[in-house]
């Protein structure tokens, strides 16, 4: 175990220990050159001259020595192997010319940016680095020059920042000096008034207790007194003795009849004997354990823990809703502040952060975002203690065009009987019925079933739109997307059935009139959903029959985008934005938004962020930090 000297943290080293890192020359280098700066005047001498000894003028390496230029050319004789050697200036600790491997003991040649560790050629081809991205040392060492030349230019040149932060780092502790003396001040006049509401406490208890003790010495010593007169050699019997030998009647009478009520005052005192007053001052005694439990947990305020984003609830569409809340055992906090910024990876430097402070509750709205746009967002509490820590970064992507806000028309069209519209036109309910039920029972003979078809009360013209709709997993056949507006007027006013022979446009008459029409882009696009799942096939208008194709889990949310002008319409998992299918429509008039059932089903339109009512704050137009 080795303790090390930056972090302060035990290292294992293994087996080897110390022997099994490099050695640092650079450093070594860099040691000799100051050595050699102060030492200026140091002289080294020839290690194999005879006294008097000469001054060195060369050093070798491989000979770890350092000679005269006599010594020099004896000890390195021309035509050996030592004539080789190349001289070095003189020296007194010789290094070797390159690193060595530790364990091979051969010079490296690699570089493992995997394990970020310089390797030998026999280290490279083991097995611990066959996977490993090894490059030469002399990339590595070009790319590592280059960064590091660039990080040094970038300090060079900010000297003037770098006086200013220091400059900002020497005020900021000058303030922390001063408003730790502050606290600590504070804290002292807190625990001393603390102090004196406890004397105070203390000497009103002391005080209930000085009172109850003479109240009952008081009695006690009264009823002492009392016994006291009953005994024989006492004024009251010696008194009572003395009247009971009086003779005279009227005289005894006279007398008797005062003592004889305080004989039977003494008389029952002593048949009913009880003391004045008890002894026990149990009902005097404190319980401290709560105030004791409140004094041993009593700490400085905190500030809140970090939020933690509520991801079932927060979700991204005209605008961004986000919710949070604080952990369980988090101090309470007074207000939060969020934070957010486009996350932009093409971008050289980071977005600055928007931030709208003071925000109450535990839910937000952002607005003003751009649209097919990944935003990061993060939020943190503040209480009396100061702000507390941020929450995990949540990233959020916004849809890939403007939202379009429409309703469900139910003015015309659509089959009242089998579709039900809620009161906002926001959702749509497919119930069969038991016409549904009969039209199975001949469906072997000559009945078709019929598709229930229902459009939004909005036209799209130009531009590119998108919204989005939950569809009930339990659905046995939904088909979502767009339609040409004529061809669906078409549709109601003789709406097909599902599997007449008259309902494909190729009916097998070889007539070219089909043919005319091939290129043609179809005047719907639907996705088709069946059962919780999606069903993804080469055709995507709403006569196709191609049966190729597969199948997906159906996502919470299903968005649609069309491109008018280029004639497209996109399908999106409306809770990650992926990309479904994309298919042609004709654009060439107005457009609407269709749904069609087949059989039981529902879907509801997704509601605008705008317009919920749980909404806490709208942020929007910021101002920019840091």
């Amino acid at each position: 175990i080795f303790l090390c000297p930056a972090c302060q943290r035990d290292v294992d080293l293994g087996e080897r220990g110390l022997g099994s890192l490099f050695r640092n020359l650079t450093l070594e280098r860099i040691v000799e050159r100051y050595r050699q700066t102060i030492n200026i005047s140091t002289t080294i001498m020839c290690q194999f001259c005879k006294p008097p000894q000469l001054e060195a003028t060369k050093g070798c390496t491989e000979c770890k020595s350092s000679f005269c230029n006599e010594c020099f050319k004896l000890y390195h004789p021309w035509g050996t192997q030592k004539a080789q050697h190349e001289p070095t200036p003189p020296t007194l600790t010789f290094r070797p010319k390159g690193l060595m491997c530790p364990e091979h003991k051969e010079e490296v040649t690699h570089y493992c940016k995997t394990c970020q560790r310089l390797v030998c050629q026999l280290c490279r081809v083991r097995r611990a680095h066959a996977s490993h991205k090894v490059t030469p040392v002399l990339s590595a060492y070009q790319a590592l020059r280059e960064k590091l030349t660039k990080s040094l230019a970038y300090i060079l040149s900010s000297q003037d920042t770098v006086q200013l932060q220091i400059a900002e780092l020497e005020e900021r502790v000058k303030h922390t000096e001063v408003n730790g003396s502050q606290a600590k001040e504070e804290v002292s006049q807190l625990i001393r008034g603390l102090c004196t509401v406890l004397e105070e406490k203390q000497a009103t208890l002391l005080q209930a207790i000085q009172e109850s003790q003479q109240e009952r010495l008081a009695s006690l010593h009264h009823q002492v007194q009392e016994h006291r007169a009953m005994l024989e050699n006492s004024g009251m019997v010696g008194y009572t003795q003395e009247v009971l030998k009086e003779t005279d009647h009227p005289c005894f009478v006279q007398a008797a009849k005062q003592l004889h009520s305080r004989i039977v005052r003494a008389t029952d005192s002593l048949q009913s004997f009880r003391p004045a007053a008890t002894s026990s001052f149990s009902r005097f005694q404190l319980d401290l354990s709560r105030e004791m439990k409140l004094l041993t947990d009593l700490t400085f305020i905190k500030a809140p823990e970090a939020p933690v984003i509520d991801t079932q609830r927060t979700y991204a569409y005209d605008q961004i809703f986000l919710c949070w809340r604080l952990p369980q055992h988090s101090p309470p906090a007074w207000h939060f502040t969020v934070e957010y910024r486009k996350s932009d990876t093409k971008a050289k430097a980071l977005k600055l952060w928007q931030r709208c402070e003071e925000v109450r509750g535990t839910s937000a709205l952002v607005e003003y975002l751009d649209t097919d746009s990944v935003y990061v967002l993060r939020v943190k509490g503040c209480n009396k203690a100061g702000f507390g820590e941020y929450s995990e970064d949540i990233y959020l992507h916004t849809p890939p065009a403007p939202v379009l806000n429409f309703f469900l028309d139910n003015r015309w069209g659509f089959n009242r009987e089998r579709l039900a519209i809620s009161k906002d036109q926001r959702a749509v309910r497919s119930v069969p019925g038991l016409p549904m039920l009969f039209a199975a029972e001949r469906l072997m003979t000559s009945c078709h079933l019929s598709i229930d078809m229902l459009i939004g009360d909005m036209a799209i013209t130009q531009g590119r739109s998108y919204w989005a709709c939950c569809v009930d997993p339990s659905s046995y056949l939904v088909k979502v997307g767009v339609g040409l507006e004529s061809k669906l007027q078409e549709w109601f006013q003789g709406p097909q059935d599902v599997v007449s022979p008259r309902y494909d446009p190729d009916s097998g008459h070889d007539s070219g009139a089909e043919d005319a029409t091939v290129d043609a882009p179809p005047p719907y696009a639907f996705l088709t959903i069946g059962m919780g799942k999606i069903l993804l096939s080469h055709g995507s208008a709403l006569t196709s029959r191609d049966p190729s194709g597969c199948t997906i889990p159906l996502p919470p949310r299903i968005g649609i985008c069309l491109d008018y002008e280029r004639g497209k319409v996109t399908f999106y998992d409306a809770v990650s934005f992926r990309g479904l299918c994309e298919c042609g429509v004709d654009c060439s008039g107005p457009v609407c938004p269709a749904f069609c059932f087949i059989g039981g089903g529902a879907l509801q339109l997704q509601e605008l962020v705008a317009s919920k009512q749980e909404r806490k704050v709208t942020i929007g137009g910021l101002s920019k930090l840091d």
